[in-house]
């Protein structure tokens, strides 16, 4: 099988960013450019997996495949959030969480909606899925604010975030398994995905990509937190944007582009499908399961209290989705809607 043009691009990129990334992380190169290519390594090799697992479709079967997307396809943010809990960066990591699920939910698929309703018209598509989505996506944000709510009003819960955040964490992870199954058999009376439509990459092929991606990205997110506070210092950016905003947008390199692509050929089912997958991920499994592992790796320990901000901003997130997405239809006018509410939200953080 002969890989296809762009596969060869992204290897290129992976392999010289990864690279580059070693180099200013081992040779002194200042404080910023350590940052900045480290960072674009790290996207590159979350659209790596990301491919690699597309890259497992008609081997597995679309079931299947999303099942190990879900498992695999957030492997960078997962790494990222271990090391910055390591160093400490509390903050940074509750804002990158945070930032995963605005970027996809506000930007990416404001992006999408806008690009395809002003080339296509209005759009419509079959809304059972979206909608069963972004209710796993309300449910997983409202038990994910709980604590937060809990602090704020100075409950008795409030002297136990620590227990009632495993508890979340358990909660979510449990209703996570349980949707597997579910998802198993939706898949199999759907029809075939747009991804179909690319040259099979063989499994020897896609497996090792997959693992020497994510070997990748757990090197490149330890010199990325290593590179982030000073960084952070000398360009004057807070802890809270660089999470929210660039480590977000960086982990989710993947639907950022396929979703707009997928809108722009019409297909809004699989855009919202592959936009809306990865914020309930991050909800339902990446979150709780470094609540968890921050009680046995040591560093930090992360807790589900957020900053107010982020709180307010992922409820309204959540439900601008369910609006958006319940009717069946979407027009460039409600893009352009989301991606102005995620730039406001952007800006607010900007100062801390």
């Amino acid at each position: 099988m002969r890989l296809s043009v762009g596969d060869k691009w992204l290897f290129a990129a992976g392999i010289s960013l990864t690279a580059g990334a070693a180099v200013t992380h081992f040779v002194p190169c200042g404080s910023v450019a350590p940052f900045v290519v480290s960072g674009l390594a790290l996207a590159a090799l979350a659209a790596l997996v990301g491919r690699a697992v597309d890259g497992l479709g008609d081997r597995l079967g679309s079931g299947a495949t999303g099942v190990v997307h879900a498992a695999l396809g957030n492997i960078p943010e997962l790494f990222f959030g271990i090391f910055a809990l390591r160093q400490g960066l509390v903050t940074v990591v509750q804002a990158a969480l945070v930032g995963s699920i605005l970027a996809n939910v506000l930007l990416v698929l404001g992006l999408a909606i806008t690009a395809g309703g002003l080339k296509h018209g209005t759009q419509r598509f079959a809304a059972e899925g979206p909608r069963l989505v972004v209710l796993f996506l309300f449910l997983a944000v409202a038990v994910l604010i709980i604590p937060t709510i809990t602090a704020r009003l100075h409950l008795p819960a409030a002297h136990h975030e620590q227990a009632l955040s495993y508890v979340a964490a358990i909660v979510l992870l449990t209703i996570f398994v349980l949707s597997v199954p579910a998802s198993l058999r939706r898949a199999q009376h759907a029809e075939a995905t747009p991804f179909d439509e690319a040259r099979v990459w063989p499994l020897p092929i896609a497996l090792g990509l997959l693992t020497v991606a994510a070997v990748g990205a757990a090197f490149v997110s330890d010199w990325f937190v290593a590179a982030l506070d000073p960084a952070l210092t000398t360009l004057h950016i807070s802890q809270t944007f660089a999470g929210l905003v660039i480590v977000a947008i960086a982990g989710n390199a993947v639907e950022n582009v396929v979703g707009v692509q997928l809108a722009l050929r019409n297909r809004m089912d699989y855009a919202l499908s592959v936009t809306l997958q990865s914020p309930v991920q991050i909800a339902l499994a990446v979150t709780p399961a470094l609540v968890l592992l921050s009680g046995v790796l040591g560093g930090a320990h992360l807790t589900l209290v957020l900053p107010s901000l982020l709180v307010i901003a992922l409820a309204m997130a959540a439900v601008t989705a369910v609006i958006v997405v319940f009717d069946g239809e979407s027009t460039w006018l409600e893009g352009t809607c989301l991606i102005g509410l995620y730039v406001v939200i952007a800006t607010a953080v900007w100062w801390g």
